[in-house]
């Protein structure tokens, strides 16, 4: 896409009366923000994926703001905000128990901002608000809501875009990814969660630039799996990662894994469908538990040859082994609080225990904090074609067994503490 120099970008003002966003939808505290903002003489929107929710119907997750207000001055007007960031300043406000992200206008970054592949390596540059909006990534994406008067400024054809159900980069997508390659998996989430497809141009230069994201660093590629596979379109951003060949640079290893092995593919189908259920009925998700399903094929392999080669005893000791060692592999490409890969850890390495025929010490195996996600591990591993229905059966009616029984001992007690204080009664008369 083409545009303009931002002196000469005109937005199309679209007034309160055509878009119907209704500021009953806009959080009050943000608005407040606005207003203060406003008294101070600076310009203020809303933008970005909270205009375009609203303007599509949907509640928004958050609700960020633009100014032209610098960092320094947005803090020195919010007494309760701190500044964040180094590729670019921005202020994180604290209104009661929510924070919203204010951040000033991005102006044109100098060449020499760039590194030799075209990344930018710091960006700590202000502008207007024309050329803010030239310097978002999608036309969906760079769209001003004006509180004053209700009217939403469009100057990259955002709102043909909605109409159109279409992702458009802003600019020539090739430099746009070039500056950043995290752009890619923001298109394919974008349009996983969206339901839009992403247009012809804006798609064409993600395979050959696919590699890009290798250059990524791997704690900040986490954060995008993370919102790839938690934004209740786990299913969907999964196959658009898989149309663009963009899986093996996150998860080289399992992308080989399931190629090769059906039962992987199925795992991860529905661990994902699992997790779009859950988020779709607001239960917590847990990023450890995504972990698991994402490694189990690597790990399954690296401990098989371990056995294979004599270098552990036992399957349990292969697992611990090869766990270690995908996660150490991964970490190179996405790095994980050690909280999370503890986590899938100890669900991998829990699976023989499930595993086993005869299984000792079960209420102890049950009490233990990870046995409900190794549990519903071993239940995922039966639904995608392992021969372990049986197991995954014995397990869920060893926990109904305990609860009974752990029941029938709280009755029991009750019932031998009513007698007690009856007997107590019948001798004070």
């Amino acid at each position: 896409m083409q545009l303009p120099s931002p002196d000469e970008l005109l937005p199309d003002v679209v007034p309160a009366s055509e878009h119907g966003i209704s500021r009953s939808r806009i959080d009050a505290k943000v608005r407040q923000i606005l207003a203060r903002l406003h008294g101070a003489a600076f310009e203020a929107y809303l933008v970005g994926g909270c205009v375009r929710d609203l303007l599509l119907g949907r509640a928004p997750k958050d609700f960020d703001v633009a100014t032209s207000a610098r960092p320094d001055e947005v803090r020195a007007l919010f007494p309760r905000s701190r500044l964040i960031g180094r590729r670019f300043r921005l202020a994180h406000v604290r209104a009661g128990r929510e924070v919203f992200e204010v951040a000033t206008f991005r102006g044109a970054h100098p060449a020499a901002a760039a590194g030799p592949a075209g990344m930018l390596l710091h960006d700590n540059v202000y502008g207007t608000r024309e050329e803010d909006a030239v310097r978002r990534d999608f036309t969906v994406n760079a769209l001003y809501y004006d509180d004053r008067d209700g009217s939403v400024l469009d100057f990259t054809g955002g709102m043909a875009d909605l109409r159109e159900g279409s992702i458009r980069a802003i600019g020539d997508p090739a430099v746009r990814y070039r500056e950043d390659p995290v752009r890619m998996l923001r298109a394919v989430r974008f349009a996983a969660k969206l339901g839009f497809r992403i247009e012809e141009v804006t798609e064409a230069p993600i395979f050959d630039l696919a590699p890009l994201l290798e250059g990524v660093p791997s704690a900040r590629l986490f954060e995008e799996v993370l919102k790839l596979f938690q934004n209740g379109h786990a299913q969907e951003s999964l196959r658009g990662l898989d149309r663009y060949d963009l899986l093996p640079r996150l998860y080289p290893e399992t992308a080989d894994s399931v190629r090769r092995d059906p039962r992987g593919r199925a795992l991860l189908e529905r661990a994902l469908a699992n997790t779009d259920r859950r988020i779709a009925e607001d239960l917590p998700v847990s990023p450890g538990f995504l972990v698991a399903a994402f490694l189990w094929g690597p790990v399954r392999n690296l401990a098989d040859g371990f056995r294979e080669e004599g270098r552990a005893r036992s399957r349990s000791e292969a697992l611990g082994a090869a766990a270690d060692e995908a996660l150490a592999l991964q970490a190179k490409r996405t790095s994980m609080p050690r909280r999370w890969s503890a986590m899938a850890r100890d669900i991998w390495t829990m699976q023989p225990r499930l595993e086993n025929r005869r299984p000792r010490r079960v209420d102890l195996t049950i009490a233990h904090p990870r046995f409900r996600a190794a549990y519903d591990f071993l239940c995922l591993r039966a639904e995608a074609g392992e021969p372990l229905g049986e197991r995954a059966a014995w397990w869920t009616e060893a926990q109904g067994d305990r609860e009974g029984a752990s029941d029938s001992a709280e009755t029991r007690g009750g019932r031998r503490r009513r007698r007690r204080r009856a007997h107590r009664r019948n001798r004070a008369a």
